[in-house]
């Protein structure tokens, strides 16, 4: 069996892609790179599942419609909404797709992620990822501070 592996330093900002639509992909890549991010891109549920739980993404792109001919057989954003907020807290989740209104807080809150893009506005996806990503630090910084705190002084929560 030979796979190749993409090591993730310690300085790199990993993010996955989960797109079907290969316009999309190319320009969720090109925004992804030039913000930094080292892009991983998942070619089917299991890739994607598998990819998530090995490697603490900061930022995942995912099509409603990935490898689905409707929302509810997109196995990939099923099991991250059914996820313990544990095992998915570290990524900065955006779903992209047909219906959505750009960054509409309850239909985000609906499909249990970060913000949800209307693919009309994908040439705004640099622009959305850091309001994204900004807003969920600014979200968890406290969270974020006090675990450091517990941590520092040895003691178990």
């Amino acid at each position: 069996m030979n796979q190749n592996f993409d090591f993730v330093g310690s300085e790199d900002k990993p993010a996955l892609i989960a797109f079907s639509t290969p316009e999309w992909l190319e320009e969720a890549k090109t925004a992804l790179q030039e913000l930094g991010y080292k892009v991983h891109t998942a070619a089917t549920h299991s890739d994607f599942l598998t990819r998530f739980g090995q490697v603490r993404y900061q930022v995942v792109l995912v099509e409603e419609l990935f490898c689905a001919n409707v929302p509810d057989e997109n196995i990939a954003l099923k099991s991250l909404q059914s996820m313990p907020m544990s095992q998915r807290r570290h990524a900065t989740v955006l779903l992209i797709g047909n219906a959505f209104q750009t960054f509409a807080p309850m239909e985000a809150f609906k499909n249990s992620v970060h913000a949800v893009i209307n693919s009309s506005e994908l040439f705004l996806l640099k622009q959305l990822v850091e309001k994204a990503a900004a807003d969920n630090d600014a979200f968890l910084r406290s969270f974020r501070e006090v675990q450091t705190r517990v941590f520092a002084s040895g003691t178990r929560p």
